[in-house]
């Protein structure tokens, strides 16, 4: 649960007050209309600290300078693909070191996520050389030539395999999807 929102002096200082007053904690959290706990930490507070005003809030420092974080919101502004490893190395040839989590967060405080880029076959060098050629060899080709081509591909997803936990005896199973368009749809 988060944080609810303070008392006030007043309210502190009549707790006090009463406590002073030879009153139990109960007898005053009714008394106010406050829960026992809260009258019991300002009272174990005054005791402790003569005093009931709430401490400064401690915590560790925030490890990225404000310039840093300019850097890394500039960076991540200008090339979307950044990871946040990149961001942890460009810190460290600043001088700073800093976990993945602590650019997560500092990227999350300053309204940006992170997602992670969808996982696609990576072209190689021959493949990529073969559709250049394949464009370049069907530049000339007329309009009305293209609107008789169906273009497919096929994949195979598996179901329990390798590539997730078996949950059920006797080997898993796959589908295999097949797909298509042309210039007058998808099939």
């Amino acid at each position: 649960m988060g944080k609810t929102e303070d008392l006030s002096k007043d309210t502190r200082d009549k707790i006090v007050d009463l406590h002073k007053a030879g009153m139990g904690y109960r007898t005053i959290g009714k008394q106010l209309g406050e829960k026992t706990t809260t009258v019991g930490a300002i009272i174990r507070k005054w005791k402790k600290f003569k005093m009931t005003v709430n401490l400064p809030w401690t915590g560790a420092l925030c490890k990225i300078s404000p310039r840093g974080v300019l850097m890394i919101l500039r960076k991540v502004r200008d090339q979307p693909r950044t990871t946040r490893e990149d961001l942890v190395n460009d810190l460290k040839r600043a001088g700073t070191t800093v976990s993945m989590v602590t650019i997560s967060d500092t990227l999350h405080r300053h309204g940006l996520k992170s997602c992670s880029a969808r996982k696609v076959p990576l072209l190689k060098p021959a493949h990529v050389q073969a559709r250049l050629k394949f464009a370049k060899d069907h530049l000339d080709v007329p309009e009305e030539a293209w609107e008789k081509i169906m273009w497919s591909d096929e994949t195979k997803i598996e179901l329990f395999g390798i590539n997730s936990t078996p949950a059920v005896k006797h080997g898993g199973g796959n589908v295999m999807l097949w797909g298509c368009f042309s210039a007058k749809g998808a099939g």
